[in-house]
This record gives structure tokens, C-alpha cells and sequence, in this order.
């Protein structure tokens, strides 16, 4: 498979991509006021929120025109506090996790007004519902649980444990595999059934266990579709036996726990490939187009390459880009074909 990187602003490189030219986006925006990544005319350190948004919703709108008619973007956007009028940042990596710099020298932006000190700003869904008056379609708000959060000093609220990974769609009906991403059943999750009528049983098998419909197409159950399944019945051990209501497998919840993992040339947050493979298994077809218009370490690239998807990273950093480069063809570099554009 192939990784184009396109080394500048996403601002401009989107406009060298043709429409409709991708299946499916997959993608970390800057986080509002957070990190400064050196570069003049970046998105991330805009004087109000409500700049940041704007600035997100002008490039989106440039990416869903680069988007297929039945393509998803899956947004990952984090959260921040208002300052409290504190304009300065703090420099310095966390000792707990050095690889991750949370705070970058420079000023921080004023409070919006109306804004306490304190307040939790709500970006991640001022971003949801400014894409959605834009033309998106806001289809799910997904939970990023972290297991492993960053530790806080807050001793007057909860250590912030997720962040949001927004599913958009361009269209109404859109490309969505549910069933590469389901996921082993668990006894006592849920009172009854929600999966659709039963069609047929597994042989041997609870007739609740048996194929149901899946939107316009028929699902089967999870011996016939090559899920192992051990002498009880269970998948992979996950559970004694089918689930009365879903059968061996269930459709993927909307919380997904998953820990974070840094890279160790990455002074910033990355994404953990564990996150991306769910969004590029149920949102692009086998060969299609992976699109990241905020590259970064290059995480999106890595993951499609393996799922046997092409993909394009846009990159303002050219360290960055470097480094996306040297990741991928690093993971498989007999196979790998990168292109750093």
C-alpha cells in the first residue's frame, strides 16, 4: 500500500487532492491553546475558541469536498479550561510521562467572554455542532476512555480519564462495516433484544445465537464468519456461551477504552493505533484512501498501511513529516512505500 505525506499548511495542500478522492478521514486536530507547534498561522493558538472553531470548519469543509459522497470522518477532539486570566503557559515536559509535552512556552489566549474562571470551555462539541450547522452529518459521539490519564493536581473534580471521537458523515446513507468491528458479547449487558430479528440458529447453538439482519444485509453468526470460537461456545473465552439477545458477538459500543501510548520521538500526544483501527476497519474498504489532514507522527498512515489501506497524511511540521516517514517504513519496510511530499 502507499502513504503520501504532504509536507505544508492543510490549508492549502487540501486544495491539491481531487474531489471525492478519499473514502474515509480519520484525525486529531490541534487542541485550542494548548501547544505551540512553531510554525506563524497555525490552527490551535487562535485568540477565542470561537476563532479555533472557525478555523476547523473552514478546513473541514475543504476536507469533506476531498471526501467520497459515502465517506465518514472520525474526529478526535480534546477538551481545556478557561485560565482564570492566567496569560502565561507552563514550559516543560510531564515527569510521569516525558514523552509528552502538555504545555509550551508562550502566551496563553484571554477567556472568551461570558467565560468564567474555571469553566470547562466545551470545544469538543462547539466543533460537533458548528460541523453539523456547516452540512455535516453528526452521527455519534464515541468515548475515548483512558485507562492510563495523565495525572492531575485537581483537588476539586475528577482526573479527566476520555476524550470525544466524533463520527460525521457527508451523506445520509454512508460506508460503514459494522460487522468488522464487532465485538465478543458479554452475559448481563443489556435486558433485551436490540439486534434485530433471528433468521437462523448456529447448529448446536442457543437459537438465539443465530443470524440477524444488519441494516439491509443479513449478518451471521460468529462460527460462520471465521470468529474462533472455543468447545463452550465462547469467543476467544470472552464469555461462557451465547448471549441470549446478541449471540457470540454484539455491535461495537460507544465507549472505547484504550490506553495511551507515547512514541518515543514524539515529544507531543499521538494517537495509540489501537483507536484508529476500529475508525478505518468500519469506515473504509480494503484499498481505499485514509485521509489525515493533521498527520502528526503519522499513526493514521502506519495503521491503514497494516489494514491494507492507502493513506494521506498533510503535515505543517517537516520534522513531523520526517518522522512520520521514518515510523512507517520502519514498520514494515519491506512492504512500506512512503512518499514524502
Amino acid at each position: 500500500m502507499t502513504v503520501r505525506i504532504l509536507r505544508g499548511d492543510v490549508r492549502d495542500r487540501l486544495r491539491d487532492l481531487p474531489d471525492e478522492s478519499v473514502h474515509c478521514v480519520v484525525t486529531s486536530p490541534p487542541y485550542f491553546g494548548l501547544r505551540d507547534y512553531g510554525h506563524t498561522g497555525q490552527i490551535g493558538l487562535e485568540e477565542s475558541p470561537q476563532e479555533f472553531i472557525d478555523e476547523l470548519v473552514s478546513v473541514f469543509r475543504e476536507v469533506r469536498r476531498v471526501l467520497r459522497a459515502d465517506g465518514t470522518a472520525w474526529v478526535n477532539m480534546g477538551d481545556s479550561y478557561a485560565s482564570g486570566g492566567r496569560r502565561t503557559r507552563d514550559p516543560g515536559q510531564s515527569k510521569i510521562h516525558p514523552a509528552y509535552d502538555e504545555f509550551a512556552d508562550g502566551l496563553r489566549p484571554a477567556d472568551p467572554p461570558g467565560v468564567k474562571p474555571k469553566d470547562l470551555l466545551g470545544v469538543p462539541w462547539m466543533l460537533a455542532f458548528a460541523l453539523r450547522a456547516d452540512g455535516w452529518y453528526l452521527r455519534q459521539d464515541i468515548i475515548w476512555h483512558k485507562p492510563n490519564p495523565m495525572p492531575e493536581s485537581v483537588r476539586d473534580r475528577c482526573t479527566k480519564s476520555h476524550e470525544y471521537v466524533f463520527l460525521l458523515a457527508k451523506s445520509e446513507r454512508y460506508y460503514y462495516d459494522i460487522d468488522s468491528i464487532m465485538e465478543p458479547a458479554t452475559v448481563g449487558d443489556h435486558p433485551r433484544n436490540i439486534t434485530g430479528p433471528i433468521l437462523s440458529a448456529v447448529p448446536g447453538a442457543s437459537p438465539h445465537a443465530g443470524m440477524r439482519k444488519s441494516g439491509n444485509k443479513e449478518r451471521k453468526p460468529a462460527s460462520a464468519r471465521g470468529v474462533p470460537v472455543d468447545t463452550n461456545g465462547s469467543t476467544n473465552g470472552a464469555v461462557a456461551g451465547p448471549v441470549p439477545w446478541e449471540g457470540f458477538e454484539r455491535n461495537k459500543r460507544s465507549v472505547w477504552s484504550v490506553t495511551t501510548q507515547p512514541f518515543k520521538e514524539a515529544h507531543f500526544a499521538t494517537f495509540p493505533p489501537a483507536l484508529i483501527e476500529p475508525c478505518i476497519l468500519a469506515g473504509c474498504p480494503v484499498g481505499g484512501t485514509v485521509l489525515d489532514p493533521f498527520g502528526g507522527a503519522g499513526t493514521t498512515g502506519l495503521v491503514a498501511d497494516r489494514l491494507q489501506r492507502d493513506a494521506i497524511l498533510i503535515e505543517l511540521n517537516p520534522e513531523y513529516a520526517d518522522m512520520a516517514e521514518r515510523r512507517i517504513r520502519g514498520d514494515a519496510p519491506m512492504f512500506a512505500h512512503v512518499a514524502n511530499e
